[in-house]
C-alpha cells in the first residue's frame, strides 16, 4: 500500500484487522491526523539541563493516578499526538490518558535527559509499567516526547509529541 503524505498531515494506523493476511491492504484502516508541520529549516540550539517542574508535575499526576493540577502545563486548546492518539484539548488529554492508564496498569515515567530549545523542550525517559494482573510482566520501554510551547504562553505546552515502546515483540 502506498501512501502519500502531505504538508499538515501525518498517516497513522489506527487498527489492525484480524484477517490473517500480512500487509493486505485490508489490514490496515489509515487515518489522516491534522498535527504541526514545520516547513522552515531553522537552527535550533539546545540546551541540555534538568526536568522543569512542569514536567515532573505532568508525570507526578499520571503516575499517581490523580490527574490533577500537573496538567495546567498544557494550553487550554492543546493538541496531543502520543503513539496513533489525536486528542484535542487539555481535558481530553487528560480523560484520554486516565482511560488508558486505568485499562489495567500503572506506569511510572523517569525522565533520564531533557533538552531545551525554547519554544521547543525534548526528552527521553523509561516509564515502568506495571499490570494490575500480577502473573504479567512488568516492561520497561523507552520514551521519547517533544514538546513545542505555545508562541502566546510560553510556560504552556501547545502540541505534544510522543512514543512509548514497542512494550512487547510477539
Amino acid at each position: 500500500m502506498r501512501a502519500t503524505i502531505h504538508p499538515g498531515q501525518i498517516l497513522g494506523v489506527i487498527e489492525h484487522c484480524l484477517e490473517p493476511t500480512l500487509f493486505s491492504p485490508e489490514c490496515f484502516r489509515f487515518h489522516s491526523l491534522d498535527v504541526f508541520f514545520e516547513t522552515d529549516m531553522t537552527k535550533r540550539c539546545f540546551e541540555k539541563t534538568n526536568p522543569p517542574q512542569w514536567l515532573l508535575d505532568f508525570w507526578k499526576e499520571i503516575d499517581d493516578k490523580t490527574w490533577g493540577k500537573g496538567f495546567d502545563c498544557f494550553a487550554d486548546d492543546a493538541i496531543c499526538n502520543l503513539g496513533i492518539a489525536d486528542w484535542h484539548g487539555r481535558d481530553a488529554i487528560r480523560d484520554n490518558l486516565r482511560k488508558f492508564i486505568d485499562s489495567g496498569f500503572t506506569a511510572l515515567h523517569d525522565v533520564v535527559e531533557y533538552w531545551d530549545a525554547g519554544q521547543l523542550k525534548v526528552f527521553r525517559g523509561v516509564v515502568t509499567m506495571i499490570p494490575d494482573d500480577r502473573t504479567q510482566s512488568v516492561v520497561k520501554p523507552v520514551m521519547t516526547h517533544f514538546f513545542y510551547m505555545d508562541e502566546k504562553d510560553p510556560a504552556k505546552v501547545r502540541h505534544w509529541y510522543g512514543s512509548v515502546g514497542p512494550v512487547a515483540f510477539g
